[in-house]
């Protein structure tokens, strides 16, 4: 039992470690103009936009693992894998960044980059349930607990959808892509007490 405290914290420091090279890789595909006009920024368009969607991914991904590895009680050895299966596909979304923008948006790479999306997305579920299952009862109401699972199913799907609309409509796909992060902005783990009040609002 001792030593469950310090591995619990190399979980998140090694996924905190992850993470920030993730963002270092992606911002290396950021490069200068050689022209020193704001005309020189126009061709970037597709970098930058790319660069600050898939940034604004990584950034609410590290913010609801970090809430999430708060109600973790043990680090076990399926949390554990769970974490290195999202952490893997959180790896890929530089690569899918880099091919979208150097592609401008064409359908195949944005396809693919929503199926990482599909990836990191579904490995997070699966982490969440294992930590709501640490969480018990007495933690979390079952009204809540359907909230949370809504949440993660809802973008799971509009990720998937949006893989299969960027074959035909690839700009499309990105908006999709896009609005499925404005549910993630906020984690839905609030505090004890929370639950309980918005359980009143929620139950059915």
């Amino acid at each position: 039992m001792r030593s469950a405290k310090p591995f619990d914290a190399r979980v998140a420091a090694f996924s905190d470690g992850v993470i920030a090279v993730v963002i270092t890789l992606m911002v290396l595909e950021l490069k200068a103009p050689e022209s020193g006009t704001f005309s020189a920024l126009w061709p970037l368009w597709p970098t930058v936009m790319s660069y600050a969607v898939s940034y604004l991914f990584i950034a609410i991904v590290w913010v609801n693992h970090r809430h999430l590895l708060q109600y973790a009680r043990r680090a076990t050895p399926r949390l554990i894998w769970v974490n290195f299966a999202h952490l893997f596909a959180v790896s890929l979304v530089p690569f899918t960044t880099a091919w979208v923008a150097r592609t401008h948006l064409a359908a195949a790479p944005v396809a693919i980059y929503a199926a990482v999306f599909v990836g990191v997305n579904a490995a997070y579920r699966t982490f969440e349930a294992e930590v709501l299952k640490q969480m018990g009862d007495t933690q979390m109401c079952h009204a809540m607990r359907r909230m949370v699972r809504r949440r993660s199913w809802a973008t799971l799907v509009i990720f998937a959808a949006a893989t299969l609309a960027a074959l035909v409509a690839p700009l499309i796909a990105f908006a999709m892509i896009c609005a499925a992060l404005l549910l993630y902005l906020r984690p839905e783990l609030p505090t004890h007490g929370r639950f309980h009040r918005r359980a009143v609002h929620l139950a059915p």
